[in-house]
């Protein structure tokens, strides 16, 4: 299976070997891995790649449901899904980003961004569907108390672990995507910046049991994300279209807005609201101030990052139009403060004082 064309065979394992065949050697752990599901000797062991670990049954109206903890198993399904996430990477850069660069002829720069954007425009997409179906069918969404009831959440169904892990594995998968994409040296503080972040993020809805509250902020996250990568790859196929920024502009501080909001009320009024106040490792409760303060520390510094940002980007960006229109202004203003005469052929241009023919004259006509 080819994932990239090869117009230069290089000697094996070397960098721009391991670089143009990085799926296809993925692939191939991918491919052993699933093979090992044939055997019984290999089975056990290959399940702890492919499927989320610690279930457990309970008892519910509807019959027995089977629950899941997380633990240190969860490392080897985070490293499968972290290879499909590679592979899945290359496919669409394959098959539908590297196409459109061609025909649209961007810039090396350009091209390099575009295809940030189409990758997270496809994985946002993805997320964020996928996020606010759970929140939907958990009841997230119409009993928004559930966020911080009944906490700790130890017991998660399987499509929010599952969710978890692949989150985790998709943005584990970005780090080493940096040496395979080429990314420019200017561009990797950028990007490692924000991949950090959710990673911080993720991680720690997830290890300290805020399961609930962690989906709703990455549905509200994706959503804005999606709206700025679909204005950025308009605007590289036509640098006319600057109108979708100016509606994710909107919702991004909506975002901001409501990313606080939610979690000063789960966090720093429902839970410290609870019962259940301190620290039981076994529980998995980490319902502690010690806790709560450096979540909602951690929140409320990443949200105004953010918007600290973006006030910088916009004012840089009102300064370059206000530049625009001035320098436009000045040259309108000169081109009607100019004199003109007319010749005998109708053609408007600048007084002299020496005399001239009609055919000289014509080369100062705009």
């Amino acid at each position: 299976m080819a994932f990239r064309r090869r117009n230069k065979s290089y000697p094996f394992f070397s960098q721009e070997f391991l670089i143009q065949n990085h799926a296809d050697i993925v692939f191939s752990l991918v491919i052993f891995i699933l093979i090992g599901l044939m055997f019984e000797a290999t089975a056990k062991t290959a399940i702890l790649f492919i499927q989320p670990q610690y279930n457990i049954s309970t008892p519910s109206p509807e019959g027995e449901v089977t629950l899941y903890q997380y633990g240190w198993q969860d490392c080897t399904t985070i490293l499968f899904y972290f290879f499909i996430t590679i592979i899945l990477h290359a496919v669409v850069q394959e098959y539908i980003l590297d196409k459109v660069n061609r025909r649209l002829h961007l810039s090396k720069s350009k091209n390099t961004k575009f295809s940030e954007s189409g990758q997270l425009c496809v994985f946002h997409l993805v997320s964020s569907v996928w996020s606010f179906y759970i929140l939907i069918t958990e009841g997230y969404v119409f009993h928004p108390s559930t966020l911080w009831e009944n906490y700790p959440h130890v017991h998660l169904r399987f499509q929010v672990k599952f969710f978890y892990l692949t989150q985790l594995a998709y943005w584990l998968h970005a780090l080493p995507e940096l040496y395979f994409q080429k990314v420019r040296k200017e561009e990797i503080p950028r990007q490692l910046q924000y991949i950090c972040l959710y990673l911080l993020h993720i991680s720690a809805a997830y290890l300290l049991n805020l399961s609930p509250v962690g989906l709703v902020l990455l549905c509200l996250q994706y959503l804005s994300e999606l709206g700025f990568h679909i204005a950025r790859i308009f605007y590289f196929t036509d640098e006319s279209h600057q109108k979708m920024f100016d509606l994710w502009a909107v919702n991004f501080v909506f975002t901001r807005m409501v990313t606080l909001t939610l979690v000063f009320l789960a966090v720093g009024f429902g839970l410290a609201r609870a019962e259940n106040q301190g620290l039981d490792w076994d529980m998995g409760n980490f319902n502690t101030v010690l806790i709560r303060m450096p979540v909602l520390l951690l929140v409320s510094l990443t949200q105004s990052w953010l918007l600290w940002k973006f006030i910088r980007f916009q004012l840089k960006r009102w300064r370059e139009f206000r530049h625009e229109q001035v320098a436009r202004k000045r040259v309108a203003a000169k081109q009607t403060l100019r004199p003109k005469v007319t010749n005998v052929d109708g053609l408007d241009l600048p007084k002299k004082k020496h005399s001239f023919s009609v055919s000289s004259a014509k080369c100062f006509v705009p």
